[in-house]
């Protein structure tokens, strides 16, 4: 069974025997604090293992890895999830280079684009059978819920053109991939800033949830944004999908600043020694 979210997270010992962590999680936003080097990545590391591990694997590594996740229904054995990590680095994988070097991609960030364009593109072909299967029905309430759904990409769309109003580019609306007008010229993602990718990246992978329950896992994803950007991160992602969890590491007051201080956990918290 797929859960709806995380409850808790129970890590057996973070570092060589040392430092039990008992994390009580929302199933909206959960954002872990504390100072550099007390684990708060290493936390999210060995959550992200443990979620990407199969029966098989977790029942014969779950002794050394020592990560036990509590669900929401706890008979659930697996949820859905995205990952999301802040840093652009130069692409090193050279089964990736081979595949994308059509593409001139050359960060991880144009690597992350790469691939959500095929499940942007899923998406819709997603929305559009719904759509259709909606429209046909007798039921006014399911019209109104198809007229809905088909406000969605339109809104994900006014959300980016707002966003990068500054710099004068706009999302391309004649075409079923992300592509951007700009100065009278048509710029592939892989042209934006760091900033702009992430940002891009984040959204992207929040509307291609289709406002399904799933978790959102970000390590430090303010490290490429504006100051405002940073303050608006946590706004866009649970108005684009209010089903997600999210659970990110920050070092930023602004990620929080917009009234999620409530959702603010120190990493020193949550030890059990």
């Amino acid at each position: 069974m797929t859960a709806n979210y995380i409850k808790r997270i129970e890590i057996d010992s973070l570092w060589r025997g040392t430092r039990h962590i008992v994390w009580d999680l929302r199933p909206g936003v959960n954002v872990l604090s504390g100072i550099n080097g007390v684990g708060k990545s290493t936390i999210l590391r060995k959550t992200i293992r443990r979620l990407t591990q199969g029966k098989e694997e977790l029942e014969r590594d779950y002794n050394s890895l020592g990560v036990h996740l509590t669900f929401v229904p706890e008979e659930a054995d697996s949820v859905r999830f995205d990952v999301i990590r802040g840093v652009d680095r130069p692409l090193v994988s050279a089964d990736i280079l081979n595949k994308v070097m059509e593409a001139r991609l050359t960060t991880e960030l144009d690597w992350q684009l790469y691939q959500l364009q095929r499940r942007y593109l899923d998406y819709q072909v997603s929305q559009s059978n719904r759509i259709v299967g909606l429209f046909t029905a007798a039921d006014p309430e399911a019209q109104q819920k198809a007229a809905e759904i088909a406000q969605e990409k339109a809104h994900f769309q006014d959300l980016v053109d707002q966003l990068f109003e500054a710099t004068g580019k706009k999302i391309d609306r004649t075409s079923n991939e992300i592509f951007f007008q700009h100065l009278g010229e048509r710029l592939t993602p892989y042209l934006l800033s760091s900033g702009e990718k992430q940002m891009l990246i984040i959204l992207l992978t929040v509307l291609v949830e289709n406002r399904e329950p799933y978790v959102l896992l970000m390590d430090e994803p303010e490290i490429s944004l504006h100051i405002e950007w940073q303050q608006r991160l946590l706004d866009l992602i649970t108005e684009l999908n209010p089903n997600a969890q999210v659970i990110l590491t920050t070092h930023s007051p602004a990620v929080i600043m917009n009234g999620w201080t409530d959702c603010v956990t120190d990493v020193e918290d949550i030890v059990v020694e």
